[in-house]
């Protein structure tokens, strides 16, 4: 039994022990009403990210297969990334506006959209799905959250029952990660390459159809344009220093994960051939002279990792802060992307290394969602979060153009990570203290926050 496939299952072991002990120490909840509430949204929001899960394993595939040279197939994933920063941050914003969920359902609309180009093979055309993905990215990672905090503050729930939605978000969110990838290799092995897309469309229409018949509608301020909002936006996140801290922890934390993704592969494949070592990490994944590793058993072992996070910020928020125990959780996750520029090539060391740092995600996620259910204003949530993911795809973007060695790419990251680490100092210094931010609301009047 080779490593990867043995800390699988002993994460699992690990995972299930941690979960079941989790439920024993934390009071069970009766609210009938908040349970219907937290499975309503669970539901649409769980469809959401698996038919995200099920187009990613066969995206580059697909590309490889149509015949497209690595320049192209590079230049694809950029325009991804950069249509998330750009058009994707002003599409966004219209759930404030217009409604979040009407922005939930255009989120359907414009990935099921992005699903149809991948019958094409041209580069046009799935240079305009990319376009429409990036799009319906950034509405994911921002409408849905909104509409889930407005509601929950509407109907009167516990404050503090927020957080258990969001553990339970990602700890679903991994099991439809490992679900997804299954059935995406399945169909694709079938049918080829183009039908994981197909079943993403399936999943994206039943999720906008349950969304319609069970979600009502909220907003943010739907009597300014989005120009006003995008400046009510701007101006909360320059005059409130908890938004901007967790602004940057944000961009950081994120930016360094989704490098990590592009990244993994090559830093845990074997160099067989000492002699015709490569040095960057496109280069490492193209080499004829790396040896294979199971890429299925790894990724499956990071979403367990991910569910093992989600379980410890149950844990973790009951016995402390929220803004002081991520401290630890970033700081932790610097250590571990360091670990393959000190050992490099230490498989074993690497490995591990990475799960820790995949807990740390399954930290990251509910703690970062709970902190802006508390810091972010109501009026311009979505906004402000679509705002957040431009410094990160920056990042993302510009190390993808760059072509940087595998340790200087890491060595970025080990930096981002800490510098995350000193904001969420700083936010944790600053929620001891009470509010006196304010921000300019489009009416002209300050807004305490």
């Amino acid at each position: 039994m080779n490593i990867f496939l043995g800390g699988f299952y002993l994460l699992c072991v690990i995972c299930a022990l941690l979960f079941l002990y989790t439920r024993s120490k934390l009071p069970p909840i009766n609210d009938a009403g908040f349970q219907i509430f937290q499975r309503t949204y669970l539901v649409v929001y769980l469809l959401a990210m698996g038919g995200d899960w099920l187009q990613g394993p066969h995206v580059y595939a697909l590309y490889d297969s149509y015949g497209m040279s690595t320049h192209q197939i590079e230049i694809l994933f950029v325009a991804g990334f950069g249509s998330s920063m750009l058009v994707g941050t002003v599409v966004g914003s219209f759930a404030d506006r217009y409604g979040r969920r009407n922005n939930c359902i255009l989120y359907g609309i414009l990935y099921g959209a992005a699903c149809v180009t991948k019958h094409f093979n041209n580069f046009w055309v799935l240079m305009l799905g990319r376009l429409l993905g990036g799009t319906a990215t950034s509405i994911l990672y921002s409408a849905f959250e909104s509409w889930l905090v407005y509601e929950h503050n509407k109907r009167g729930f516990d404050p503090e029952l927020l957080g258990s939605i969001f553990s339970f978000g990602i700890l679903g969110n991994s099991l439809v990660a490992i679900i997804s990838g299954i059935v995406a290799q399945y169909f694709a092995d079938a049918f080829g390459f183009v039908a994981p897309f197909d079943v993403s469309l399936t999943v994206l229409i039943i999720m906008c159809g349950i969304l319609i018949y069970t979600w009502p509608e909220n907003y943010g301020n739907k009597t300014t344009n989005v120009a006003v909002s995008m400046k009510n936006a701007f101006n909360a996140i320059r005059s409130d220093s908890k938004v901007l801290s967790l602004g940057m922890i944000q961009s950081l934390f994120e930016g360094s994960m989704y490098v990590f993704v592009l990244e993994w592969t090559p830093a845990l494949t074997p160099v067989l051939d000492k002699e015709a070592t490569p040095t960057t990490g496109s280069d490492l994944e193209n080499d004829g002279h790396r040896g294979s590793i199971p890429h299925g058993h790894i990724f499956a072992a990071f979403m367990v990792s991910i569910m093992i996070g989600s379980s410890l910020f149950k844990l973790l928020s009951k016995i402390t802060k929220t803004e002081s125990f991520m401290r630890l959780v970033l700081f932790v996750a610097a250590v571990t992307l360091s670990i393959p520029i000190v050992f490099p090539g230490n498989q074993i060391f690497i490995f591990v290394a990475f799960l820790v740092f995949e807990v740390c995600v399954g930290i990251f996620w509910p703690s970062m969602s709970t902190m802006r259910g508390k810091y972010v204003p109501e009026e311009t949530r979505a906004t402000v979060m679509n705002f957040f993911r431009i410094p990160l795809n920056f990042i993302v973007v510009i190390i993808l153009l760059q072509n940087l060695p595998m340790s200087i790419i890491f060595q970025c990251c080990v930096v981002f990570l800490i510098l995350a680490t000193i904001f969420q100092h700083w936010l944790f210094q600053l929620s001891k203290a009470p509010s006196s931010d304010v921000y300019m609301s489009d009416s002209g009047k300050e807004q305490v926050v």
